[in-house]
């Protein structure tokens, strides 16, 4: 398949700008991928189509607040500075805006407790810089950083975006961009899948600013993913070779889930306990090892995210799926409703 594959258009309304006012009662739209048919519901919904003995997996990333916002020094001109990704200690790639105006040898100050010096460019267009500061620099970011809400959520952000840019599992900082999801989830319904006799089991993926950018070669093989750090425990993998083994569902929550999942799996088709980088790209056609069932939101047009879920089912069915959800106005994106492929 190629680029062009994977356009649709999507009306700007239904972008979702803010969270459902409650996590598990998003739509959920419920899609077999075996018929094509399509069932539709409310998130919570989604636990009839679990059994006992099935393994949920989750992804604990915690989205930090990536989004700081300072001035240049000699000239106070405003800038942003996003935190991608720590370097080592005081060292990180950021992405700062505007661009054109922060050029190597400039000092930015950022509240009263922090300053960087920009010493490098990188090749995506960001800046390395070297941060200066007393006290412990996550404590700081904590205190004064934004959430780094996706750019298609048209709003500045609120203190409650730090709870609902999260999910209610999150435990492993990292991220830039939520597992989104995961948002869904409330502490009552995981305990409500427990009680089942369901297994839910960690991972992590730190999900970077790579989410949201969208492919631009018609050549999909051309394509490069960002790097990404996982993390899958040697207790994650036996519990989800446990369910393989026994003919259960293994169900991911979220494309990252898959991602990491489908990084670490053997030969003989089995997780193995494994960390690292992934820069695995999946789009179709592709022969899953491990994941049944999974659960996602509705992705932007382009996207990675849009051409995983597109193998996982058949892009026919998806995109079925979508044009039903556009017609009776889903919430799409990061703060969207929901689907449960199966």
């Amino acid at each position: 398949m190629k680029l062009s594959d994977f356009k649709y258009s999507l009306p700007e309304k239904l972008i979702a700008q803010y969270p459902s006012e409650k996590r598990d009662e998003s739509r959920l739209m419920i899609l077999n991928r075996k018929t094509g048919t399509i069932e539709e519901g409310v998130f919570k919904d989604g636990v009839n189509y679990m059994e006992e003995g099935d393994c949920l997996v989750i992804n604990e990333t915690k989205v930090f607040p990536a989004r700081l916002e300072g001035t240049k020094d000699k000239t106070d001109a405003k800038v942003e500075v996003f935190l991608l990704r720590e370097l080592e200690q005081g060292l990180w790639e950021v992405l700062v805006r505007p661009a054109r105006k922060v050029r190597v040898g400039n000092k930015l100050t950022i509240g009263n407790e922090l300053t960087c010096d920009v010493i490098d460019n990188t090749v995506s267009g960001g800046r390395v810089v070297r941060f200066n500061y007393n006290g412990d620099f996550y404590s700081i970011v904590e205190d004064i950083g934004k959430s780094p809400l996706p750019p298609y959520i048209k709003r500045d952000p609120e203190p409650s975006d730090k709870t609902r840019y999260q999910t209610v599992y999150a435990k492993v900082r990292g991220a830039v961009a939520a597992p989104t999801a995961g948002l869904h989830f409330t502490d009552e319904l995981l305990e409500t899948i427990r009680k089942k006799g369901v297994k839910i089991v960690p991972l992590v993926l730190h999900l970077g600013l790579g989410s949201f950018r969208p492919v631009v070669v018609e050549d999909l093989s051309r394509h490069k993913m960002d790097s990404e750090y996982y993390d899958i425990s040697p207790e994650t993998a036996e519990a989800v070779n446990q369910a393989l083994k026994k003919n259960k569902k293994v169900i991911a929550v979220g494309t990252s889930v898959v991602r990491a999942l489908e990084t670490s799996v053997t030969s003989e088709g089995w997780a193995k306990p494994s960390k690292g980088w992934t820069d695995k790209f999946v789009y179709p056609p592709y022969d899953f090892k491990i994941v049944d069932r999974m659960i996602t939101n509705f992705h932007l047009p382009n996207s990675t995210l849009l051409m995983l879920v597109c193998a996982f089912a058949d892009s026919e069915s998806i995109f079925k799926a979508y044009r039903k959800a556009i017609r009776e106005k889903y919430s799409f994106y990061s703060y969207g409703d929901a689907m449960l492929i199966y």
